[in-house]
């Protein structure tokens, strides 16, 4: 069954970024680009991981920011387009192709990033894979009547639900916010392990 599901969102997304030229754009997210010095600020080191990278726009940011960073996505497509601009940028990325709904963290970071990804069971496990003291930024939809109908409702955050998982965990919460009517609402924050 999870070979299944594995493959059907494999050609998914490799169909997704094979079609488009570049899926999000070319330039990292602007929440993590504005808060990049607090975030450096936070970080216990510089070794940074990339939860469903797609085609490395934020981890070609990072590593560009002087992070060691590996980068997990599900798409030998959009993970190709990574290398390549990885490659034409100089830098040194170690992305992976794997199905995160089974990946088990078997090292320690300082920055885990995820944007626009939700699998509820992998938060706990990326809080777990942080270094004392590192950092987790997490930016992802948000169920809103302006959310297009192709996102299914398990793939969306409820309102609220962010700050309550991440109040769970010892630490602290920065910047989080709600955005329910932009046009892709969102809901972010950045965590603090202490």
């Amino acid at each position: 069954m999870h070979r299944d599901r594995d493959n059907v969102s494999h050609m998914k997304w490799d169909e997704r970024f094979r079609d488009e030229e570049c899926v999000l754009g070319t330039e990292p997210s602007r929440y993590l680009s504005d808060n990049m010095e607090l975030i450096k600020s936070l970080v216990p080191g510089r070794r940074a991981l990339d939860i469903a990278c797609g085609e490395g726009r934020n981890s070609i940011f990072l590593a560009g920011q002087g992070f060691s960073v590996v980068g997990l996505d599900i798409s030998g497509a959009g993970l190709e387009k990574a290398r390549c601009w990885m490659e034409r940028e100089g830098l040194r990325i170690d992305f992976r192709r794997l199905n995160l709904e089974e990946y088990g963290f078997n090292e320690q970071y300082d920055l885990i990033i995820n944007f626009n990804f939700l699998l509820r069971d992998l938060i706990p496990k990326s809080v777990a894979a942080l270094a004392p003291g590192g950092v987790m930024v997490f930016d992802t939809l948000l169920d809103s009547p302006y959310v297009p109908t192709t996102h299914k409702k398990e793939h969306l955050l409820q309102p609220g639900e962010l700050q309550r998982i991440f109040r769970g965990f010892p630490g602290k919460i920065f910047l989080p916010e709600e955005r329910l009517h932009d046009s892709m609402p969102t809901a972010r924050l950045i965590f603090w392990k202490r």
